[in-house]
């Protein structure tokens, strides 16, 4: 793959802080604009992911998580738009690129997906083509990323497949996507995605209307094949339990922004932000007495047509303090050595 930057093309050498990122994004803000009016489903959402790190985006349904996720690799539907902020993909530690400064449609943006950064679709049935066999699609994918001939695509296809788990792949290869349960859909898809050894895999709800034994042998295969390619993850999902087996890091997001960030053993044990303490109260515990009523959170997330003043989550917050959180918005801050989050609980003078 060619990886040498165009005129067009923002690159910045990193010359006194060391080693950047695999992956930076900085005030990312994807708005839609329909005739109903401007939704900012991203509104300058901010992290990183370093190599062989899993990076867990969790928060509740309709906080911008996917949406993020699509605007990385510039696959947002009409009307969305990539409004501002920047996306920047460093390969070798030294030198980035900018991914939105590329076309959306033009060739090197193109080989970034499925290539450098594959993605796993929350639902991998509307996914795969209904018309194609599956085995067909794999190979596409291989071959659009590789130089190897059909041959060699196939036989690849079936060793990716069997690592996948999937039973009899070579008959599998043959059949269409219908054809497959749900949970060796999203197999096949963990398969597709990594079949070209991407540097950075972005797993969107990939364990989400799975039983409990299928999500977990699904989590073991993608930590295992993390294992063996050195690769970064970047595992968006609403469950917090599935954050504190798979992620390194958690970034908490909430109505488009990143509320709060850090390691995933400091949020656990000490959440900062009202919103992941409220996220973390709500998680079932084997203390908890039996027929006990688990603990929620007031309210309902704002539709992002409607945003309310000041901090996003304060008609929400056990902690509101009248005389600042509904007028100004917080910003992200150091709550610590290595933890940050946006809440007017810390650092007023």
């Amino acid at each position: 793959m060619n990886m040498q930057p165009t005129e067009s093309e923002t690159v910045i050498t990193e010359q006194e802080t060391g080693t950047l990122p695999l992956l930076a994004v900085e005030d990312l803000q994807t708005y839609f604009f329909t005739d109903e009016g401007t939704v900012k489903a991203v509104d300058g959402a901010s992290f990183e992911v370093l190599p062989g790190q899993t990076l867990g985006i969790v928060g509740e349904s309709g906080c911008g998580k996917s949406i993020t996720a699509k605007s990385i690799l510039q696959i947002i539907d009409s009307p969305g738009q990539i409004v501002g902020g920047q996306v920047k993909l460093s390969l070798d530690g030294t030198e980035s690129r900018n991914l939105l400064d590329m076309e959306p449609n033009g060739i090197e943006i193109r080989a970034i997906r499925g290539g450098e950064i594959s993605m796993i679709f929350q639902e991998p049935m509307t996914s795969f083509s209904p018309v194609h066999t599956f085995g067909n699609q794999i190979v596409e994918a291989i071959r659009l990323h590789s130089s190897l001939d059909a041959d060699e695509a196939h036989e690849l296809a079936v060793d990716w497949m069997r690592r996948v788990g999937i039973p009899s792949p070579e008959q599998r290869m043959s059949e269409y996507a219908y054809q497959f349960s749900g949970g060796q859909r999203q197999r096949a898809m963990i398969a597709m995605a990594l079949c070209t050894e991407p540097r950075i895999l972005i797993a969107d709800e990939p364990t989400t209307a799975l039983d409990v034994t299928t999500q977990a042998q699904i989590l073991d295969i993608l930590q295992s094949l993390q294992k063996q390619n050195e690769m970064s993850i970047l595992f968006i999902t609403h469950d917090l339990g599935v954050i504190a087996e798979v992620a390194d890091v958690v970034a908490v997001m909430y109505l488009g922004k990143v509320v709060e960030i850090g390691p995933v053993e400091t949020i656990f044990a000490s959440p900062k932000h009202p919103y992941t303490k409220a996220l973390l109260s709500s998680m079932p515990t084997i203390d908890a007495a039996p027929r006990e009523r688990m603990p929620s959170i007031t309210g309902a997330i704002p539709h992002p047509q409607n945003r309310p003043s000041g901090c996003s989550f304060h008609p929400r917050c056990p902690s509101y303090m009248s005389d600042i959180c509904g007028l100004k918005e917080p910003e992200l801050m150091s709550v610590g050595t290595d933890q940050q989050a946006s809440c007017f609980l810390y650092g007023r003078d």
